[in-house]
């Protein structure tokens, strides 16, 4: 039987739909029956047992990690990335052990990669309450650091892109300290996802020690040849930002969500929810100063919920700003949240 997305499967629908029936208590049918339905394609059209188990593995994973995450899903994260072999002794260790804590007391979990360095110390700051490990296994150095050792909320990945696509979808900001491959991975990865718009605008933070220069070094690589070669804009500098303290990071962090709360795109139009409403001689500067971010002849206007947002009932009273956003310079976009949470 040739399957296909479309009700078009006599028996096999009626199966499925018997199957969700009889299981009960299915959210989503429409979505998990196209999930069963390319479970029975993969099987059909594909007889390599190595890719068949990834697509199993990777299911599983992405299910797990929805299941421990969903009970917080109300509570901002934060995602520490840096070295794991920093040694409990360095200045930057006490660092990360002290944005973790300083996280946990603004009402922040923290979401690392489970190991040791930097990501222990931030665990160990936070403390295992406020604490998730998002490890991988590895042949060498990876192994759950004591703070998250037997922790419900320390989830153990096979593949590295499932855990990045954790890390980053529950993550409300990102924290980088100096580290090696992996943390420039990690970092690159949001930056990039960020840029292209396929992550929504976060915080992203480059911590370095006081006087510091392994992220100034790296900017500077960024103008000198990046920049220089037209390879990126120059708005791109506004998608992150440099620090040397701690406090510094979470007053950075706390700032962008002084007013701004989420984003979501509605067809062609971008809608800002925000904690707060802005007067509307505001707006009108904003619609000046942010035309170049807008299509020809777009709009930006204060607004209650739209109509597809019925879905999100929690935030329904919050104040709207619709933005007929082009969705080019996501730079751009990062000074318009910054100056909304300053109006």
């Amino acid at each position: 039987m040739e399957l296909h997305f479309t009700k078009t499967n006599g028996p096999a629908d009626e199966a499925i739909d018997r199957l969700i029936e009889l299981v009960g208590d299915i959210h989503q049918p429409e979505i998990v029956r196209e999930m069963i339905l390319a479970s029975l394609k993969s099987g059909q059209e594909n007889n390599e047992r190595a890719d068949l188990k990834l697509m199993n593995s990777t299911l599983k994973e992405m299910r797990f990690t929805a299941k421990v995450f969903g009970p917080y899903h109300k509570v901002r994260k934060v995602s520490v990335f840096g070295s794991a072999r920093t040694q409990s002794d360095e200045s930057i260790y006490g660092m990360a052990c002290h944005l973790g804590q300083k996280l946990a007391e603004e009402g922040y979990m923290v979401i690392t990669g489970g190991g040791p360095g930097i990501m222990q110390a931030v665990n160990e700051g936070a403390g295992t309450e406020h604490s998730f490990g998002v490890s991988i296994r590895l042949p060498f150095e990876q192994k759950s650091n004591p703070v998250l050792k037997g922790n419900p909320r320390n989830i153990m990945y096979k593949y590295f892109f499932t855990r990045k696509i954790a890390f980053l979808k529950q993550s409300d900001a990102v924290v980088l300290f100096p580290g090696g491959f992996g943390t420039l991975d990690e970092g690159m990865e949001t930056l990039t996802l960020v840029q292209t718009g396929k992550r929504n605008p976060l915080p992203l933070i480059l911590v370095d020690e006081p006087e510091g220069t392994y992220w100034l070094r790296w900017l500077n690589f960024f103008e000198k040849e990046l920049l220089a070669q037209g390879y990126i804009n120059a708005t791109d500098f506004s998608l992150f930002e440099r620090v040397e303290s701690v406090d510094d990071a979470v007053m950075r962090i706390d700032r962008f969500y002084h007013r701004y709360h989420s984003l979501r795109y509605v067809r062609e139009q971008l809608v800002l929810r925000l904690t707060s409403g802005i007067d509307p001689l505001k707006v009108n500067e904003l619609k000046s100063r942010f035309s170049d971010i807008l299509i020809p002849g777009g709009d930006l206007f204060l607004s209650g919920p739209l109509p597809v947002e019925a879905d999100e009932p929690e935030i329904a009273h919050l104040p709207r700003l619709v933005v007929d956003f082009n969705r080019k310079d996501l730079g751009r976009l990062r000074d318009l949240i910054d100056a909304i949470n300053a109006c």
